[in-house]
């Protein structure tokens, strides 16, 4: 038996999302200063930029995090490698290095309460069953998912994609059902949802954070010719095409490449 005193009872810190057995707890002022960090701190506080912390609650089930982002457990909480063999592990060496995220994610089971080290980023829970059951990562998002969760690494349409798009040819891939916890440089309430029904999207720039799973990405013209893109300023386009949603941060500064820098704690 245990009891955890002082941590969502403290009137300093409120839970700002829950769903299935993860809870996202947030720290309204940052109270562990010194005189030359006051300051800060305190404008910080006022501009949303606060500490989150992804609580787990496990019975008798297992969940997968983000290497290195354990912080505490209590309970009969046991860790497991998620490696198979030398084969298996040089494999999600190559899948970790293309997707920029690690290599072998560990997996906790049992009873208890798992606790993740703090970030300042937005900690977002998605059920992908809102995502027809499957969800493509930009680089650096994953942070846990129920284990029963299927991650795969997925290629883009074509090649211009990566080098025209400035974007990575492979992304993180989540499949199943279940939910997830991601890191976001914007909050959810922030982000542009759009739904796809048999249509397309066009985003000029490294804008989008998520999207399903079932819609085709490639890099284009913004116009049918060269000179019209010239002349319209815009030139390639990241296009979205099918049925599905897009998950989009409102301006370029706050995507996912220019906060990767952002440390946990």
């Amino acid at each position: 038996m245990f009891q955890i005193n002082n941590l969502q009872d403290n009137d300093d810190i409120r839970v700002a999302d829950a769903k299935a057995g993860m809870k996202v707890i947030e720290y309204m002022s940052d109270l562990s200063v010194m005189p030359a960090t006051a300051i800060t701190a305190y404008y910080c506080s006022r501009m949303n930029v606060r500490k989150r912390q992804l609580l787990i609650n496990l019975e008798d089930n297992e969940y997968t995090i983000s290497s290195g982002s354990m912080q505490w457990s209590v309970g009969n909480v046991e860790a497991v490698a998620d490696v198979k063999g030398v084969g298996d592990f040089l494999g999600k060496a190559i899948k970790g290095s293309v997707t920029k995220e690690s290599a072998v994610k560990p997996k906790y089971k049992g009873t208890g309460i798992l606790v993740l080290e703090p970030t300042y980023k937005h900690i977002l829970l998605e059920d992908l069953s809102a995502w027809d059951g499957g969800i493509v990562l930009d680089d650096g998002l994953f942070l846990a998912c129920e284990s029963k969760i299927k991650q795969n690494v997925v290629m883009r349409s074509n090649l211009s994609s990566a080098v025209l798009g400035n974007e990575g040819l492979f992304n993180l891939s989540l499949s199943g059902n279940g939910f997830v916890a991601l890191e976001s440089p914007v909050p959810r309430e922030e982000l542009v949802e759009v739904e796809l029904q048999n249509d397309v999207l066009r985003i000029d720039g490294n804008f989008a954070v998520a999207w399903s799973k079932g819609l085709d990405f490639t890099v284009e013209k913004s116009t049918k010719s060269l000179i019209g893109s010239a002349v319209s300023g815009e030139g390639l386009v990241n296009v979205y095409r099918g049925t599905g949603k897009v998950l989009m941060a409102p301006v370029r500064n706050l995507t996912t490449a220019s906060a990767t820098s952002i440390p946990r704690k």
